[in-house]
């Protein structure tokens, strides 16, 4: 289990295989890497900005990875977030999955993901030619992350 924030970009072909390394229990390792898109609609981004207060959102990515390793049966997960300034292309978070069986792993990897794009504890700002806008939760995420609370939205 991990978690990691940090400004600095990451190697997802470095962190795949470390959560590999002299394992032989995986069957299956699911990862989706989010980037920083040019676009948000037909309005150019030229880059973003993501603030947080560390130790509340270190707690509070740690418990949903908990939630993930108590729920599915794996072997190691891991999320990266970044932080700070950021432009289109760059990496902003990764996640990871491993299990013996693949409807583990990418199970628990899209709950890992639905909750970060919905309710992970960061302040998004983009800026482009228009001005800088602070950025929502859009609807298609919050009814991503209904199917694994299995409550309905008022």
């Amino acid at each position: 289990m991990a978690v990691r924030l940090q400004r600095e970009d990451f190697d997802l072909g470095q962190e795949l295989r470390r959560i590999r390394a002299d394992r032989r229990d995986i069957g299956a390792l699911v990862s989706f890497t989010g980037l920083v898109r040019d676009r948000q609609g037909s309005t150019p981004v030229a880059g973003m900005d993501l603030e947080h207060y560390p130790a509340m959102t270190q707690r509070s990515l740690e418990a949903i990875e908990r939630q993930a390793m108590d729920r599915w049966p794996l072997q190691a997960a891991l999320i990266i977030h970044r932080y700070g300034a950021l432009v289109p292309g760059d990496q902003i978070m990764m996640v990871a999955t491993a299990s013996a069986h693949r409807a583990a792993a990418f199970e628990a990897a899209e709950f890992l993901m639905d909750y970060l794009k919905s309710r992970a504890p960061f302040w998004k700002k983009e800026t482009s030619p228009e001005g800088d806008r602070w950025v929502d939760a859009r609807e298609s995420d919050e009814a991503a992350l209904e199917r694994w609370t299995g409550r309905p939205r008022i």
